[in-house]
């Protein structure tokens, strides 16, 4: 694309308060090194290789590639099961593994092979050529899967296990992690370390800087449903949802396979960050409130319907909190013009959707310039363009390595939605199928760091790159 109509792009998104413009929208929270701590008095609780914190997907997989390369991996997770935001908050749509035209398949790895795993358990549903899904799984199944991965691997697990804070040794190097679980408080140490927390929780406890933008993306609830009707729902919400306090957005929903069940994410919790404890918990009692507010909605304007409730998650689903500042910030301008990395560790399609704060629904940005606002069912979407039509468009975007690698402490990785990424960029990127690839190259750049006895920072990507493709990775 040619510099004038970047400009152009630019100058609009800085016109309409969106997008480009919307990056000095942002609170840096600069800190200094992280203090020191009470961990010498406590007792070890293991020494590994790598320690992974956060077992979502994007954890799992890290810790799966590390381990599969031969490092000792340690998994730590607060929840009683893996797969984060696939399983425990229910969103049960991974995105299609190809570019927009669907004639290139630009993704692989862990996601294809887990998918391939639940297939043979009846568990998934395909799509193809679908920009909104690729696979409807059972969230349940994928529990159960996750867990013979990691220990088929070899993989250390602590469930209900809660980071508490870093151990630094008196050298000043980041040599463990403080954990808390039913067999009291110790350390877990470990030559290098893997935020995969969502919330950068290591990171942020380390002193590091990050940041947040404005107006964070809200978080939803999803809930199981029996007996779900859409279109009926659709026709009620229009004429209702003000009398129960549902806020109006976006509802989508996925049948859970082989079942009859319906997953249901139409819920929004606003003006909250869930990197915070009151708001978390905020948002956790909204999120549930609204649920039960639709079965009331749908029970006293359908009484003749059965619309039975059987199934609320362990935790709200969160798009966004607080962002790592890493070597390298992924901009809007790199996503919506595709632009190619040397170092790129994950490719996506996905379009980049913004859900809104200040107004209801969300906006999405096609990589062939359009834009799309929908706000609901029954409103019209409201379609224009962000950049003029060119004779051919990108049809994937990238990740590069350096938007996961922190400027200080040669041991730690990030790997998740705390990556260094700017708003519209951020908002297609977070999708799991993208996180599962920033785990995996997380997990092969930390085993690499230290079979070459090094610093991640000093790793080659092209190294990093090369073990990805061979472990089955899609590399660009």
């Amino acid at each position: 694309m040619k510099n004038q109509s970047r400009r152009r792009f630019i100058n609009s998104m800085v016109g309409s308060g969106v997008g480009l413009g919307a990056l000095p929208l942002m609170s840096f929270v600069p800190k200094g090194k992280a203090q020191k701590n009470t961990g010498d008095k406590l007792p070890v609780i293991n020494e590994v290789d790598i320690c992974v914190l956060g077992g979502s997907c994007t954890g799992v997989f890290a810790a799966v590639r590390a381990s599969r390369l031969g490092a000792r991996v340690a998994i730590v997770e607060k929840q009683n099961s893996f797969g984060g935001m696939a399983t425990n908050a229910f969103v049960n749509i991974w995105h299609s593994l190809f570019n927009t035209e669907f004639n290139k398949q630009i993704i692989a790895g862990l996601t294809l092979e887990v998918m391939d795993r639940l297939s043979g358990r009846d568990a998934v549903i395909n799509t193809s050529n679908s920009p909104s899904r690729a696979f409807t799984f059972n969230s349940q199944e994928l529990k159960i899967e996750l867990d013979e991965l990691v220990l088929e691997s070899g993989i250390k697990p602590y469930l209900h296990t809660l980071f508490s804070e870093p151990y630094i040794d008196k050298n000043g190097k980041l040599a463990g992690v403080v954990v808390d679980n039913k067999s009291g408080r110790g350390i877990i140490k470990a030559g290098y370390f893997i935020d995969a927390t969502g919330d950068g929780d290591l990171c942020e406890r380390l002193g590091l800087e990050t940041y947040s933008v404005n107006l964070l993306q809200p978080p939803t609830t999803c809930a199981h449903y029996e007996g779900w009707d859409s279109k009926e729902f659709t026709a009620i919400f229009r004429e209702h949802h003000k009398e129960f306090g549902i806020p109006e957005g976006f509802v989508w929903g996925a049948t859970l396979p082989p079942s009859q069940i319906e997953m249901v994410a139409g819920t929004r919790v606003f003006n909250v960050n869930c990197a915070v404890a009151d708001d978390l918990t905020k948002a956790e009692m909204e999120g549930r409130r609204q649920v039960r507010a639709v079965m009331d909605m749908m029970r006293k304007y359908s009484p003749d319907k059965k619309l039975n409730l059987v199934g609320l998650p362990s935790h709200i689903g969160v798009r966004e909190t607080r962002h790592v500042k890493c070597l390298y910030q992924v901009t809007d301008e790199d996503a919506l013009y595709g632009k190619k990395f040397d170092d790129a560790i994950a490719n996506g399609s996905y379009r980049l959707d913004v859900h809104h704060q200040e107004k209801p629904g969300l906006t999405f940005y096609y990589l062939d310039g359009t834009e799309v606002y929908s706000r609901s069912d029954f409103q019209p979407s409201e379609k224009k363009r962000w950049r003029e039509e060119t004779e051919t468009n990108p049809t994937f975007y990238q990740v590069p390595l350096r938007s996961l690698i922190p400027p200080v402490y040669d041991n730690l990785m990030i790997a998740g939605r705390m990556l260094d990424a700017s708003m519209i960029a951020f908002s297609g990127i977070r999708v799991m199928v993208n996180m599962n690839q920033l785990g995996e190259a997380a997990g092969v750049a930390s085993y690499l760091a230290l079979h070459q006895n090094k610093s991640v920072r000093s790793v080659h990507p092209s190294d990093v790159r090369n073990e990805l493709s061979k472990g089955g990775s899609v590399v660009i």
